[in-house]
């Protein structure tokens, strides 16, 4: 009799784990769905750019959206090299990027610590005048920061743009996220041994932060490779121009070489490329271990 009656309670419970599967499955096919159509969404433009580079002007004159060519070559890269100091942009942004990434490294890892094991009158309103950073757009920033600049005598000069990239909020809210897990207890035993807090941070809390570093130095990379407003105003020369600004000059006047165009976008493109590619595991490790969901 017991085992009459538990034959519905097995055929209920076997129906929810089948319809739970299925959910699951619909989910995953949903979501793999989205994941491909923002994946083409992204490489579409980039394809079609690579593919306009490889054309002759004259093919892409005559029909601008075919993707095949009977004259395909790369005269377009060798006259975007040779005719604009495309290398000097690489080597401006390569510079700026660098500096930067090195900076707001240092300075966001050091207030990260202070905000997470350091005790100081204020540190709590601080924390959230910091935070508060990330809600105000770069835009409204523009005005005071070049008035700065230039009452100093900055403008033209690589600090222009190193400066106001140490003062990342995002940063200093992903070390502080990493450095909070670190045990308390490992910190005091340190302080007990006669470490000082500079030892502390750098012997025993920066090695603990790898993953944290990783992320914010290759997103700093990114952002300041990418940044196009605030060098547009305050980088007069033309050797002096980073890579977007310098691509930006090459789309005027009344006959644009398209081929030549999109060959010199595909070239100020190809490193941030490399540099996910390549450092894509640290990427995903730092957002996961910094807490950022």
């Amino acid at each position: 009799m017991t085992a009459i009656t538990a034959l519905p309670g097995r055929k209920s419970a076997r129906r929810t784990s089948s319809g739970s599967g299925s959910a699951t499955k619909a989910f995953n096919r949903l979501a793999a769905t989205c994941l491909t159509l923002f994946a083409l969404i992204w490489l579409v433009p980039f394809a079609w750019a690579l593919i306009t580079s490889l054309r002759p002007d004259s093919e892409i004159t005559a029909n601008p959206v075919s993707l095949w060519s009977n004259h395909w070559n790369l005269h377009a890269y060798t006259s975007a090299w040779t005719t604009s100091p495309i290398g000097w942009w690489y080597l401006n942004s390569f510079i700026i990027s660098t500096l930067s990434v090195i900076t707001t490294v240092v300075v966001c890892s050091m207030i990260g610590f202070a905000l997470a094991h350091l005790r100081f009158r204020g540190k709590s309103v601080l924390f959230a005048v910091i935070l508060a950073g990330l809600m105000l757009p770069t835009e409204a920033l523009v005005l005071p920061q070049f008035m700065e600049f230039r009452t100093i005598g900055l403008l033209g000069t690589y600090w222009a743009l190193i400066l106001p990239a140490i003062a990342a909020p995002v940063a200093v809210f992903v070390f502080h996220s990493f450095l909070k897990q670190i045990p308390v207890s490992l910190i005091e035993a340190a302080r007990l041994d006669g470490a000082s807090w500079w030892r502390v941070y750098y012997q025993l809390c920066m090695p603990l932060c790898r993953p944290a570093i990783s992320a914010v130095a290759i997103l700093t990379f990114i952002t300041t490779w990418n940044a196009f407003l605030w060098p547009l105003l305050v980088l007069t020369q033309t050797k002096s121009e980073t890579i977007t600004v310098g691509l930006s000059s090459l789309i005027g006047g009344s006959a644009i070489q398209y081929a030549e165009t999109m060959a010199s976008s595909v070239l100020g493109f190809l490193p941030l490329l490399a540099v996910f590619l390549f450092l894509q595991r640290q990427i995903v490790q730092g957002v996961a271990n910094t807490g950022i969901k």
